[in-house]
Order: C-alpha cells, then structure tokens, then sequence
C-alpha cells in the first residue's frame, strides 16, 4: 500500500479539546489573564505536532452554547510536574473578535446565554457520598441539556455548613441528619432562624428512620428523603423545589 493509499483510509479528523471551568467568573478570569492576548497553553496528553489546527471549546455550568475558537498548535511542552501540553494560537481576525463578543456577553450574564445556576452546599460527613452526589449531578448536567445547572460545595460538618452559609450566596442545601461538631437538624433550625434564611430550599437526608425525618422537618426542611438515596430521586427532587 502506498503512502496514498494509507492516508485515504485514515483521513484525518479535526482535533476538538473541551476546557470545563467551574463557573463563568473563571472563563472571564482565564480571558483577562491568557485567552485574550490571542492563544493559550493546554495541558493535555494528547501528541499534537506543531501546526495542528485545532478547535477550543470553552464551557462552564449554566453556559447554554459552549463557545469554539479555532487555533493552531505553535508550541509543545513535554511531561514535567505541572504536566505536558501544547501551547495554541488563536485565529486572528474574526474568530477572535467572535470570542471577545461571546466573553461580554458572559460577563453581562445575557439570558440567551447564560442560565441561571443553582449554588448548592452539600453537607456529609462521608466522602463517598458527597462525591456520589457532586460527581453525579455534574454528570447529569453534561448529559441531558434540561438538567439545572449547578455550581456545588461540599462540607463535612454542621459548623462548616453554617459558616458556608454566612459567607457565601445558597440557593439549595442537601444535608445529612447526623452530622459531627453540629447535626443536621440545628444547622437548619439556625438557617432558618439566626440566619433568617427562610428562601433557602433545603433537602435532609439521614438512614435514621421516623425519628430523623421529624427532627429535620421539625427544624424547617422542605424535603426528608431515606439513604440509601438515589440520584434520580435527588434531582427531581431539586427541580420541584426551585421552581
């Protein structure tokens, strides 16, 4: 087989790398330090030769369209201790104009851009189970469009839960029953009272029975729901809640 006849039955696709941020506020930082002087550096492990066209795709929770720039590859970098990758310039002319346009118009939260995103705090002791219930509502999110878009903390215990709560904006609270330092029941109570946050949804959970359902209703939950819970269960749970 000649060289001909091997490159049409491997005809090259174009190269397409995703970067997630965590929120808006990072993409607007990451323009005004790196993307907006023209090109980037990507960490990938991913062997791209010098001259490799490739296309960006910039993405975040709550961003409707994720934005594409296209690039080419002008530099690499080989494994060190912050990891290998390739240094990418932007097209110049419109394709740049294009991603300074689509920045402002994240910066100025345009609805036809940008959804609102539920700032959730999840409060378990164990780990296990707030990375089942992080990783498993980021995976909702990139899997089905209609999914609300979320931007989550997690805490392991009812004093970090309610100094959460004073210093940072929360829509949504998923929170363990029993809990160390503070249980779960006095940190709704206190948001409820001391911290006057009646607008605050709050779903409880706990494998406790009757008798952890009544203390955290009692306390002021919206919502008991039985471990071992499951995601589905949470999300619609949190769909009915915020609307």
């Amino acid at each position: 087989m000649t060289a001909d006849e091997d490159k049409r039955r491997d005809p090259r696709r174009p190269i397409k790398l995703v970067v997630d941020y965590e929120g808006a506020e990072d993409l607007i930082g990451d323009y005004t330090e790196n993307l907006s002087s023209g090109g980037t550096f990507l960490v990938t492990n991913r062997e791209l030769p010098i001259g490799t066209r490739v296309s960006i795709v910039l993405s975040f929770p709550g961003l409707l369209e994720p934005i594409a720039i296209a690039g080419t590859v002008r530099w690499t970098r080989g494994q060190t201790t912050s990891g290998s990758g390739v240094g990418i310039e932007f097209e110049p002319g419109a394709a740049r104009d294009e991603l300074a346009a689509a920045i402002e118009r994240v910066r100025d939260r345009d609805p036809r851009m940008v959804a609102r995103v539920i700032e959730l705090l999840v409060v378990e002791d164990n780990p296990h189970i707030a990375e089942l219930i992080e990783h498993g509502l980021r995976g909702s999110m990139r899997r089905d469009a209609t999914c609300p878009a979320f931007s989550i903390r997690t805490v392991p215990d009812g004093r970090s839960a309610l100094e959460a709560l004073q210093s940072a904006r929360c829509d949504l609270m998923i929170i363990d029953v029993y809990l160390p330092i503070i249980d779960g029941s006095r940190v709704i109570s206190a948001a409820r009272g001391a911290l006057g946050r009646s607008d605050l949804a709050i779903i409880a959970f706990s494998g406790g029975g009757e008798s952890a359902r009544d203390a955290a209703m009692d306390a002021g939950a919206n919502v008991f729901l039985d471990k071992p819970i499951r995601l589905r269960q949470v999300l619609e749970t949190i769909q009915r809640l915020m609307h």
